[in-house]
């Protein structure tokens, strides 16, 4: 009997990872960067974070991008000096666009925060070390489209700001998330198609994200391994969208086949991002933590990622 088609894809995945393996090539000896992002942690204080990151052996941290004003938002002194403390260091920030500062509205006034928002989450990056800012092109939690030229509207208005993710040294990391949360820029395509629209030299990256990709790929391992040089950044949560190892996700294909790309490598990020199921998640921003759960589900995922890495390269 013929297997099923994904699993053929995963098969052609496996034989590439151990042929990397057995060649001159491979540096098993440098592990995938583990990061954690923070915002869906709600109002908890950044120092329980960081001695929850500190405890589970985590060395990065993608910073909740929540620079909403002028006056809101991490300090950069205050934010370095915890983070130094616990020995952390930012791998990147997480941009938070929701119909406030949605790049494609059809509303000036909120294409205008979006700019304003970019403007301050870009220097903060830079000022704290991390090496990407997340981007996302309309709104979270806004699934049905504005009108057709929503993804040109997009397009222009992040092209104001892409001259400073050049000057900052900042990477634009485009994440395509899947069509029950957004109105537009769903797969690894979409989001190569929007970078080349925006067509600038600061605008060339990607965030993938694991659990929409399930919803939107044909094969995340493919689609992973497509996304090539512009991914920077992976984040991840089980099938449901809960702690690694929670769910019925195949961990291994996405570990190899960020070995085949050549993934494991500074500058380059595997990010646990677990909300829990929903259509828009930007509530967890203002939820009450609970500590017992935030702490079972870093230790349980960094804890199982590890367990998957370490099986698959010995």
């Amino acid at each position: 009997m013929s297997v099923q088609n994904y699993i053929v894809k995963n098969e052609r995945i496996r034989n590439a990872f151990l042929e990397l393996k057995q060649s001159g090539k491979f540096n098993g000896q440098q592990r995938l960067n583990f990061s954690w992002s923070n915002w869906g942690f709600g109002l908890e204080s950044l120092e329980d974070t960081a001695k929850r990151l500190q405890k589970a052996g985590i060395r990065y941290i993608e910073l909740h991008g929540n620079h909403y004003g002028g006056d809101l938002g991490y300090k950069v002194k205050e934010t370095l000096a915890v983070l130094d403390e616990h020995e952390l260091k930012v791998s990147g920030v997480c941009g938070m666009f929701s119909a406030d500062n949605d790049l494609s509205s059809n509303r000036a006034i909120h294409r205008q925060a979006a700019i304003d928002y970019l403007k301050r989450e870009i220097e903060f990056t830079e000022a704290v070390g991390g090496s990407y800012l997340l981007v996302v092109p309309g709104a979270v939690g806004r699934a049905a489209k504005y009108d057709d030229m929503e993804f040109d509207r997009s397009v222009e208005t992040l092209r104001l700001v892409a001259d400073l993710f050049v000057k900052h040294g900042v990477k634009a990391a485009i994440e395509p998330i899947r069509s029950a949360e957004v109105s537009f820029v769903h797969s690894i395509a979409d989001a190569q198609k929007y970078i080349r629209a925006v067509d600038h030299p600061g605008i060339g990256h990607i965030n993938a994200d694991i659990y929409h990709m399930q919803a939107e790929e044909a094969h995340i391992g493919e689609s992973l391994l497509a996304a090539g040089e512009q991914l920077v950044n992976l984040h991840l949560a089980d099938s449901n969208r809960c702690a690694l190892g929670e769910g019925s996700l195949d961990l291994d294909t996405v570990i190899m086949a960020l070995y085949v790309l050549g993934y494991n490598r500074e500058g380059r990020f595997v990010t646990p991002e677990p909300l829990g199921p929903g259509g828009d998640p930007y509530p967890a921003m203002y939820g009450k933590p609970d500590k017992a759960l935030l702490d079972h589900m870093v230790m349980q995922s960094a804890a199982y990622f590890r367990e998957r890495e370490e099986a698959l390269l010995s």
